[in-house]
């Protein structure tokens, strides 16, 4: 699924972000969706979300 489309991210869903860090390497960190962080309905890099972890990053995939 389209980490760039709201519609396709609930709380509780298992995900790959890049953290703010990470986005040179880009280098992915998996987690469980907490928040959906970003309101518009799309977004071009990804919806910002915070894992339960407590990391902030968007979605890069969706699992």
């Amino acid at each position: 699924m389209d980490g760039k489309k709201r519609a396709n991210l609930k709380h509780g869903m298992s995900v790959a972000i890049v953290l703010k860090k990470d986005q040179d390497t880009g280098y992915l960190t998996d987690g469980i969706v907490r928040d959906i962080l970003t309101k518009s309905p799309t977004h071009p890099h990804g919806i910002k979300v915070r894992l339960m972890s407590g990391e902030v990053g968007r979605v890069q995939e969706i699992y």
